[in-house]
């Protein structure tokens, strides 16, 4: 039976996984290091980790793929082919050479477009109309590798990066489970990327959640659905940090300083650089979420404060 090393981190990679371990003998799982997460910075195990321990799989989570001793004890491991989804390490060209079938990478974008670590949130922020699943050889460069198939999903209005990493999740792991058995007999020829379509993405950092009101509305209602759940749409109000998890485009240009809420019939608004950006579910730091009408029936000051 064909012996699969499985490396992957985030939620997006346990579907993957999953329809690995039914279908072929994943023989090791891979994934990162435990790290501190939330204001307490207790450990946190990653959901690849978490489904490993689950089902009784020879785990294994490295710092590094770059030393002599793991590349030795991966060799152990006598993989047939290593199956990668966003595990978060580049796998050196020593990694790469074990398998004698290669390795596979399941990508949450229509390759070339959107390479890098954070596909799903840049296909949304620019207003893509589709995205999908590309899977491709590995080789030592950034998602750079040949193609062995792809297949896109349109991108919904009310998408954010949550649901949208779920319905890629499930679309890369039928897509391989499909692909693997001719990719294993030699049936499939791998196709260059077009470097010159390449664009790029990179790690979201906290910062780039907060919204600058000179931006059209358009901008950040993508803002919205981009960063939710993390890092989250968020501005200052009185000082403290108000989130936005919901809202949509007002097409209507208001004569108020951007950052102004505005009452607009029976909901909430905010002047922007250009249209107007309604709100919907928001929440305060410290308190609960709730819908925008019941934060400012709540809050009488609200409409016609600034957002910071």
């Amino acid at each position: 039976m064909t012996r699969i090393v499985f490396m992957g981190t985030p939620e997006f990679a346990v579907p993957v996984l999953q329809a690995l371990v039914e279908h072929y003998n994943v023989v090791a799982v891979y994934t990162r290091t435990d790290k501190p997460s939330g204001r307490g910075k207790q450990v946190v195990e990653s959901p690849v980790k978490h489904f490993a321990l689950q089902h009784n799989l020879p785990l294994e989570q490295p710092r590094t793929l770059r030393n002599g001793g793991e590349h030795n004890h991966l060799r152990e491991y006598n993989p047939d082919v290593i199956v990668v989804a966003a595990y978060g390490l580049l796998l050196p060209q020593a990694i790469l050479d074990i398998p004698r079938h290669g390795s596979i990478n399941t990508h949450a974008s229509l390759l070339p477009r959107w390479r890098g670590a954070s596909p799903i949130p840049f296909a949304i922020l620019a207003g893509d109309a589709e995205t999908g699943v590309t899977l491709m050889k590995i080789d030592e460069g950034l998602d750079t590798g040949d193609i062995l198939t792809a297949r896109a999903i349109p991108i919904a209005a009310d998408d954010t990066t949550e649901t949208l990493t779920e319905k890629l999740s499930k679309l890369g792991a039928r897509l391989l489970i499909e692909i693997l058995p001719d990719y294993l007999k030699g049936k499939i020829t791998p196709t260059p990327q077009n470097n010159a379509e390449a664009t790029m993405t990179r790690l979201v950092a906290k910062e780039d959640g907060q919204i600058k009101w000179d931006k059209s509305a358009t901008y950040i209602e993508r803002m919205v659905r981009a960063y939710q759940p993390w890092p989250a749409a968020f501005t200052s109000l009185r000082g403290e940090q108000f989130k936005i998890s919901c809202a949509t485009v007002l097409d209507q240009d208001a004569p108020e300083i951007p950052g102004t809420v505005l009452q607009i019939g029976k909901d909430i608004g905010v002047a922007t650089g250009k249209g107007i950006l309604l709100l919907h579910d928001v929440q305060l730091a410290g308190k609960r979420a709730m819908s925008a009408g019941e934060f400012a029936r709540g809050q009488r000051e609200f409409v016609g404060s600034r957002l910071e």
